[in-house]
Order: C-alpha cells, then sequence, then structure tokens
C-alpha cells in the first residue's frame, strides 16, 4: 500500500506503554468510560469539521477499539526478509499470468489512464496486483473501527486520528456507506490500497457517476491510481528501472540511492545491461540497488523508481512492481544473483550484527534488530575498514565474519 507523506511513513517506535494495554489492567467500567470520553471529543472536531451527524452516527455508533488491530500494529517480524524471498513470495507465475490476461481484458480503460497521466498500464496492474491480488483481497476490517482503534492507542495517535476523520470524510461524501467501508487492518482501503488522505488528495470519478469507488469500479481505481503516481512525480516515458550487469572492478560503495549519476557516467565504469549489451544512450540519471549486496542482483533505477518508492518506501517492494510490471509485458526473468547466500537474519541475529557494530565503534544505533538507515551505513563503514565489498548489507556472512573478528 502507498506510504510516506500521503500514506503512513516507518515512524520510529516510542517508548510509550499502549493506552488499550494499560487500560487491559484497569476495571472495565474505567476503561470504558475513558474511551467513550475520547470518541465523545473526535466526535465534536468531527462535527467542527462539518461532518454530518448522519454520518457519525452511521459510522461510530457502538464503534469499540479492535483488540487484534493493536496486535498487529505491534507484531515484529521473525526475519529480515532477503530479496530472493520477498519476489518468489509477490512476483509469481500465477500472479504473472493473470497480470498478462487482465492488461489485455482491460486494455482500453487502461489506455485511456495512459493516455490522461502518462503511467503505462503495466504498472497499474502491477501495483493493483501486489496490493491485493487485483481485487481479489481488499481486507476485512471496518476501516473506520481499525483507524478509531490506532487514533485511540497514543503510538501514532496523531497520524491516525487524523485518517480516521478523514475515513469520515469519505463517508460523509458519499462514496461508500460507512457499513461497507472495508480495508486493511491498518486503515488502507480499495483495490489499490489508499489511506483516507491519499484517497481525499488523489482519488478520482473515472466514470463520471458522482462517486469515487475504488472497491469495486475499475474505472475510478484506475483513474485514482494514474493520478496518484502522476501527483507524485512519475516520468512520462521513462522505465522503472533495469537489471544491469556489474564490472569485475565496480566500486561498491557507489551502490546506494543517493548516488545518482547519468546513464553515460556508469556506461563509463562499465556497467552494461544484464544480456552484456550497452546501456542505452538515454538522456537519464539513475542509481545502483544491490538489495541483496554484492553477490546478488544488481539494478540500474531511475526516477520512477523514486516514484514506487513514495508509494510504498521499501527497496523489495519498488524492485518487485517494476519487476512484475516488466514479466507482465513479455520480460524475461532476473538472470544473476540466484546463487546469493539467501540464509535469512532472524531478529535476534540482526540485533547481534548490531551489537557487534557498536562495540567496534561502528554506530548501528539501538539494537532493535530492525536494518535501518544507521544499520546500513555502520555496515558499508564496518566493511571498507575491514577491506570487504562496501554493498551496506547486513547479511548472515557479515554476522559470522564479525563473530571471528569481535573486539576482545
Amino acid at each position: 500500500m502507498p506510504k510516506g507523506s500521503t500514506k503512513f511513513a516507518c515512524i520510529k517506535t516510542t517508548q510509550i506503554t499502549s493506552l488499550l494495554l494499560a487500560l487491559a489492567t484497569l476495571p472495565a467500567v474505567q476503561a470504558s468510560d475513558d474511551f467513550a470520553r475520547w470518541l465523545e471529543e473526535l466526535k465534536t472536531e468531527a462535527a467542527s469539521k462539518g461532518i454530518s451527524q448522519a454520518t457519525l452516527n452511521a459510522a461510530l455508533t457502538d464503534v469499540q477499539p479492535i483488540e487484534r488491530v493493536i496486535e498487529l500494529d505491534r507484531r515484529q517480524p521473525e526475519f529480515t526478509e532477503t530479496f530472493w524471498n520477498y519476489l518468489d513470495k509477490r512476483v509469481t507465475p500465477g500472479r504473472i499470468s493473470k497480470g498478462r490476461k487482465l492488461l489485455k481484458q482491460h486494455q482500453a480503460l487502461l489506455k485511456r489512464t495512459e493516455r490522461q497521466f502518462g503511467v503505462p498500464p503495466r504498472y497499474l496492474v502491477a501495483f493493483w496486483g501486489l496490493e491485493t491480488n487485483f481485487g481479489s483481497y481488499l481486507g476485512k476490517f471496518p476501516t473506520v473501527d481499525a483507524l478509531i482503534t490506532l487514533a485511540f492507542d497514543p503510538r501514532r495517535d496523531s497520524f491516525f486520528r487524523a485518517q480516521a476523520l478523514d475515513a469520515l470524510r469519505i463517508i460523509d461524501e458519499g462514496h461508500v456507506a460507512a457499513d461497507e467501508m472495508k480495508g486493511s487492518w491498518a486503515g488502507a482501503i480499495g483495490q489499490l490500497q489508499f489511506l483516507p488522505s491519499t484517497f481525499l488528495d488523489n482519488a478520482l470519478d473515472g466514470d463520471g457517476d458522482g462517486r469515487k469507488d475504488v472497491w469495486r469500479n475499475l474505472s475510478d481505481v484506475f483513474t485514482s491510481g494514474g493520478n496518484y503516481l502522476s501527483n507524485i512525480g512519475w516520468q512520462r516515458g521513462e522505465r522503472w528501472g533495469r537489471e544491469v550487469r556489474l564490472p569485475a572492478n565496480f566500486d561498491w560503495n557507489n551502490a546506494r540511492l543517493d548516488f545518482r549519476k547519468p546513464i553515460a557516467f556508469w556506461a563509463g565504469q562499465g556497467v552494461r545491461r544484464a544480456d552484456g549489451r550497452p546501456l542505452p544512450a538515454a538522456d537519464m540519471s539513475g542509481a545502483i540497488v544491490l538489495p541483496q549486496g554484492h553477490t546478488g542482483p544488481a539494478f540500474l533505477v531511475y526516477e520512477n523508481f523514486n516514484v514506487i518508492m513514495k508509494w510504498n518506501r521499501s527497496i523489495n517492494y519498488a524492485l518487485s512492481v517494476g519487476i512484475l510490471a516488466d514479466r507482465i509485458k513479455g520480460g524475461g526473468k532476473i538472470l544473476h544473483g540466484r546463487d546469493t547466500d539467501n540464509r535469512r537474519l532472524t531478529r535476534h541475529m540482526t540485533q547481534e550484527l548490531q551489537q557487534l557494530l557498536n562495540m567496534q565503534g561502528f554506530d548501528a544505533g539501538t539494537p532493535d534488530g530492525i536494518p535501518g538507515y544507521h544499520t546500513r551505513k555502520a555496515v558499508r563503514a564496518y566493511q571498507m575498514q575491514a577491506n570487504l565489498p562496501a554493498d551496506g548489507y547486513p547479511s548472515l556472512p557479515l554476522l559470522e565474519h564479525l563473530r571471528r573478528h569481535r573486539t576482545p
């Protein structure tokens, strides 16, 4: 689902104890009273923003926090997923085949969207496939209830309070009935899994029926998706990127998203297409991405890759969108890097890696088991000092190396 400035960004976990968990230790009457007072304040705020009493009655009568939503929000992944595992679960033969059929089936509608927004049909179909398996699973949580739950919980209350109010606005405008507004546990809705704020900023009435129905109306779904991508910077006539082959003497420190250079620069460095042909002579800039380190596949990614990252701030997700789009259009498989070490790091292993880096004087941040920006920066710095390929990739072989060379 789209994330970032118009979707929920990667918000750092705080040390605040969940209010819902705290309420579990209080008498039931007190817990009920606390939520009731909070909900009345929300209703007052919604009414001040013009939400009708009819909508408030329809959406908020008998609403209660959903314990399962909090459980899912707190759940930490046991493993750090490798690129290959992530890709193989999402870009499957079945999804490619179905994507090709739907691309052909909805060609006229998708082409109309392309003419309007410049987004080729294969990309919209790829987003559609990854977000909801082409509309076959939109989520089962009542959206308002889920957002109310997350808004009542103090961990990200301001963000989700705004999303809850936006959901009420969507109902109030008549785009969906309160009891039909269902989606993910985090409040994402429709066949492209927009958060309510994204819907309000980007959803369009594709067929002129007066509603923006991103649940059932594919005209609205595709038009809204094309509009959203256009609004966040989609470049007409450009692809997302491509797999490339790197030279033996490649400077691994240059493989990072913030090191963007013209295609001519990369060609001069010996970078070639995956099949060995020269890079195209196009006036575009790109960055080298190594999703599974220097022994895995390599990609040269362009500006539209950054646009996909605004939809969902995950390199593996963005690569999967681009690769699925290419496969739907008839492109071949990834050619290199399949023989890389594909062992996953557990969360505890990642914590150990972070601790060992910190002990060696490389600031990996708090050992939380999540390999974020600080961890990757520390990994790269350590690799450079240890004369290892400085790809910044936290892997099991690197952990094994740190164990062998730990500071006494």
